[in-house]
């Protein structure tokens, strides 16, 4: 199956989530209660955290 390619919407969520100061905190602290927080809202609830891992290829907790 080919990978899907990015959009502007998905960029432009991409760079809602790379400003957020929840998943800032979460990237730049990775053991603090924000990583654990995002962790678990990612996956299911945040679209801007979820086109963050379609544009750049890793999760919105990875540095």
């Amino acid at each position: 199956m080919e990978p899907r390619k990015t959009t502007t919407i998905d960029r432009a969520m991409a760079e809602v989530c790379r400003i957020c100061p929840v998943c800032r905190q979460a990237r730049k602290n990775q053991a603090g209660f924000a990583n654990k927080l995002v962790k678990i809202v990612e996956a299911r609830l945040c679209l801007f955290c979820r086109a963050y891992e379609r544009v750049y290829g890793k999760k919105a907790h990875e540095p």
